[in-house]
């Protein structure tokens, strides 16, 4: 792989390294510092993903207008500036869950725009060929962000408290922004003005990404639910301390780290379709796993299932996302990824209000079942549509050899 694409790939890991030491942090300021209930981190977890849904369809035509670089480099320092005030408001005892709530808004924002320029910038730097194993790497990167940087986070709530923790990420930020500015790529921006719903119709008019957007969706909606379930549960409810807390989830990372390892083989033994059918069929029963988390042994079942739904989710990651950026004409690119985007992340806010309010009427253990259940029947339709075990790259867009408009209406 080229020089440029590991500077790329090394601006990910501390970018993605102090996203999962916040997104332990961040609603552990909310719970422990602000006294949140169910609602408030229903909220909060709706204000991190808002942004996706006011701006990820906006953010698809920027991308396809101007160079992405620039782009990403100015995302990467408006999350770091506006992340850094909170451990500011902390320290004079000013912080509430307003700014918890405005910070985390224009942190969703700036990554809308960041993660579809990241994901089109990348097929300027590789070749088609090398897409599966450059989205291998991101995805190892991604694994071992998971990996560690819950675990750091947990320890640096537990020894600085919850609202300096977060001062890693900002750092982390900043690192990625002076890494990105140093990559070299051929981009051709068309500085056209395009349609911004063109991108969208390209992904409702094609079967295959149409289906992506839909479990995308689903699985994204029980997310949100899940983003309050996790610290009420295991933090409030079975007492588990910040440090063991962030421990726990870095045990996703140990399972993505293989499924990142594994999945340019795989992908190349068996091809895109098969693998996302494999992966799919592997994830459901997993999240069922999960729900059975309790107290004493059954806290293990917390790591270990996450693990394992890490590896197969990781490896189903990796091809869908390479089979998309490859079968994507480059002008639509961005506007394709912002669309993919806009669908999937956009479901996110909309989950976490309804697991807020849920969790007003459930106890805590029930709002963990309705979470594993609804993500275990998001992937359901990789199942169940036969175009899915069919699908390979071909040069009509991804059709070929799937009797796709046939088989793969859900």
């Amino acid at each position: 792989m080229p020089p440029d694409f590991r500077r790329y790939v090394t601006a990910d890991g501390f970018s993605q390294f102090g996203t999962h030491v916040t997104r332990v942090a961040l609603p552990l300021v909310a719970l422990l510092v602000l006294d949140a209930g169910p609602l408030e981190l229903g909220l909060l977890s709706a204000a991190e993903m808002l942004g996706f849904l006011l701006f990820g369809l906006p953010a698809g035509v920027w991308v396809d207008r101007l160079r992405r670089k620039p782009i990403l480099v100015t995302a990467d320092v408006l999350r770091a500036v506006s992340l850094a005030s909170i451990p500011i408001a902390a320290l004079f005892g000013v912080l509430t869950l307003a700014q918890l709530y405005a910070v985390a808004v224009i942190v969703s924002t700036a990554t809308a725009f960041f993660d579809v320029a990241h994901l089109s910038f990348l097929p300027s730097i590789v070749t088609k060929e090398q897409l599966p194993k450059g989205m291998g790497a991101l995805e190892s990167v991604r694994s071992l962000a998971v990996l560690f940087g819950p675990g750091l986070g947990g320890w640096l709530v537990q020894v600085l408290t919850a609202p300096i923790a977060i001062v890693a990420d900002a750092v982390s930020y900043l690192i990625s922004a002076t890494l990105l500015a140093t990559v070299k790529a051929k981009e051709t921006p068309s500085g056209e003005r395009v349609s911004l719903m063109e991108g969208l119709r390209y992904v409702l008019g094609h079967p295959i990404l149409r289906l992506i957007g839909l479990v995308g969706a689903m699985n994204m909606f029980t997310s949100g639910i899940w983003a309050i379930v996790q610290p009420l549960y295991l933090v409030k409810e079975l007492g588990v301390s910040a440090a063991a807390y962030g421990l726990m989830i870095s045990g996703a990372g140990a399972g993505g780290l293989l499924g990142a390892l594994l999945a340019p083989r795989v992908i190349a033994r068996f091809g895109h379709g098969p693998t996302m059918y494999g992966a799919a069929v592997l994830l459901m029963p997993l999240f069922v796993l999960v729900a059975f988390t309790g107290p004493g042994w059954r806290l293990a079942l917390f790591p270990i299932g996450m693990a394992l739904i890490s590896l197969a989710g990781v490896m189903l990651n990796v091809a869908q996302g390479s089979y998309r950026q490859a079968i994507c004409p480059e002008a639509l690119r961005g506007r394709m990824n912002a669309s993919l985007r806009f669908l999937t992340w956009g479901s996110l806010p909309l989950g976490g209000v309804v697991g807020g309010l849920l969790g007003e009427a459930v106890t805590v253990h029930q709002l963990l079942w309705i979470s594993c259940l609804g993500a275990a029947a998001a992937f359901l339709p990789y199942v169940l549509v036969p175009a899915v075990r069919k699908l390979k790259i071909t040069d009509d867009g991804g059709r070929a050899g799937t009797d796709a408009k046939q088989d793969s209406r859900v």
